[in-house]
């Protein structure tokens, strides 16, 4: 009897452990089906980025190279 609680006791805990470990996997699995509907936002979020660094650099280019912008002062 006592060697039937002590193999019980040995494998509570990686039954246990795999037990969360299985709880926790599903739940992240859901969270990545969430997320799933947000890629084309993400798509068109990099592309404005993209346009924006564009623009940026187009600006840069059109100002003369020894314009020295001013710092605004302090009061």
């Amino acid at each position: 009897m006592n060697e039937v609680l002590y193999g019980l006791a040995v494998l509570a805990c990686p039954v246990g452990m795999g037990a969360m470990m299985w709880i926790m996997m599903r739940g992240r699995h859901q969270d990545d089906d969430a997320t799933t509907g947000h890629g084309s936002e993400l798509a068109q979020l990099h592309a404005e980025v993209e346009r924006l660094r564009e623009v940026q650099r187009d600006d840069t280019a059109i100002s003369p190279p020894d314009r020295v912008s001013e710092t605004p002062r302090r009061r």
